[in-house]
């Protein structure tokens, strides 16, 4: 049975708890078919508050765990989550060869731009300034549509958690009808280390209300995404979706 989470109050990996939960129920997921293999840090105690099967994988390894899962057992409704530290960082190249092949799974990562277990490092998505640090912030859905075998790129935000459980259902409906892996990168804030609410509530633009927006135009949302990133902006929504054999 699942257990209380020990998150902090008000940490944004409460949102995405949320909607899985609902998720899964409105879809009508078996218990005893859904599978959810975590990584390291805050989030990867995620499987622990839900009623699944889980498996808590090792730092970095949640994308090849969950291919082997499911080539093992694929009528089980397999989902991988994470944080940016694990996904993007030692996991950053399983992520890339998982765009390639695009396996039967979901992969949700929570971003929240630190490493919030350990205690506030800057992580592969931290913007320049944050704790000394002097890089770009990696933009991973922008890295997801530089690949061509990727089909499902979305990212929602835990302040808006209506429109996040809509991205969750269509990423779990994607990966359901044999598209493929659905991608969801979740703006997540960490209220302890690096608290982005405000910041994020401003900078934040739904791409879906867009007029003329086209999610299966790979280019398009390419050159949008740049565009916005050069703005400050943070788009959400559902940025490209496809079909591949």
């Amino acid at each position: 049975m699942p257990t209380r989470p020990i998150w902090c109050a008000g940490c944004g990996d409460f949102g995405v708890l949320e909607a899985l939960i609902t998720a899964l129920d409105e879809l009508q997921v078996p218990v005893h078919d859904r599978m959810f293999i975590a990584g390291i840090g805050c989030s990867g105690s995620l499987q622990n508050y839900l009623s699944c099967y889980g498996y808590h994988a090792l730092h970095g390894r949640v994308l090849p765990t969950a291919t082997g899962v499911k080539l093992a057992n694929p009528q089980l409704t397999v989902v991988g989550v994470g944080g940016d530290g694990d996904g993007y960082a030692i996991g950053g190249g399983h992520l890339v060869h998982a765009f390639k092949r695009n396996p039967g799974v979901t992969y949700i990562v929570m971003n929240n731009g630190t490493y919030g277990l350990t205690k506030g490092q800057a992580s592969p998505t931290s913007v320049a300034g944050f704790q000394d640090n002097i890089e770009e912030d990696l933009d991973p859905i922008m890295l997801g549509l530089s690949i061509p075998g990727s089909t499902f790129l979305a990212r929602g935000y835990s302040g808006q958690p209506a429109q996040l459980l809509q991205l969750t259902l269509a990423a779990l409906r994607h990966t359901a009808a044999g598209h493929g892996m659905s991608y969801l990168e979740v703006l997540s804030p960490c209220v302890t280390y690096n608290d982005t609410y405000r910041e994020w509530r401003t900078n934040v633009f739904n791409i879906d209300s867009e007029d003329g927006y086209d999610p299966g135009n790979r280019a398009g949302a390419f050159g949008r995404m740049m565009e916005l990133r050069e703005q400050g902006r943070l788009p959400l929504g559902l940025i490209y979706q496809g079909e591949r054999p």
